[in-house]
């Protein structure tokens, strides 16, 4: 990854992250599903199935918006990079020494 510029890092590191709040979400989602299962009344299960389905729609969300700003992010370095090598360099001022 030495070689790698940091846009690319950005979208890899955004990608696990992305992963991992997916699978996170998913954990919690399958944990009130199960709560659902298992409750006695009708009324109880249901509100354990909407709160599952809140969970994935918060998380989707979540990661989506992650994946956003980590695009912007990579896209706003990539394109600083490019404008910096396309820009002539700049002049050096000469000192005056004190004679």
């Amino acid at each position: 990854m030495a070689d790698a510029d940091l846009d690319v890092v950005i979208r890899q590191l955004a990608k696990q992250q992305n992963k991992a709040l997916t699978a996170a979400a998913k954990s919690r989602r399958n944990r009130f599903i199960s709560l659902a299962a298992k409750a006695k009344n009708k009324e109880t299960r249901e509100k354990y199935k909407q709160i599952a389905k809140n969970i994935m729609l918060q998380g989707a969300a979540a990661a989506k918006r992650l994946q956003i700003s980590a695009d912007n992010a990579a896209d706003s370095y990539a394109r600083s990079m490019r404008n910096a090598a396309e820009a002539p360099p700049a002049k050096k001022v000469a000192r005056k020494s004190k004679d």
